[in-house]
């Protein structure tokens, strides 16, 4: 997972040039359900490791003063939300080739 943490994906919305993003598959809706399939994969990774990280927090006495003092899960949960989006994430990997794709359709 740390991979998600050294990445360089831009943290707010970015335009990018439409023809770069085709390039690999010389269809633009194509590429885009490409980078859709692996921005959920990263989600859900993500998403893995943060419940993974919470629960090492978890109590089994549910009172009210421990859910606010837990200054520990707080800025796990922090940390998260200040990485790149999913979808950023996607994008970054398309543009550097590291998704490997293939159209079941075609024979091999």
């Amino acid at each position: 997972m740390t991979k998600y943490r050294e990445s360089k994906a831009p943290v707010t919305t970015s335009t990018y040039n439409r023809s770069e993003i085709e390039k690999g598959v010389d269809n633009i809706y194509e590429a885009i359900s490409i980078i859709s399939k692996r921005s959920a994969q990263i989600n859900i990774d993500i998403r893995k490791e943060l419940h993974e990280k919470l629960d090492e927090f978890a109590t089994n006495n549910d009172s009210l003063e421990e859910i606010f003092e837990n200054k520990e899960q707080i800025e796990v949960s922090k940390f998260y939300e200040s990485l790149p989006k999913p979808h950023a994430l996607a994008i970054e990997e398309w543009f550097k080739n590291k998704i490997y794709h293939r159209n079941t359709d075609e024979e091999v």
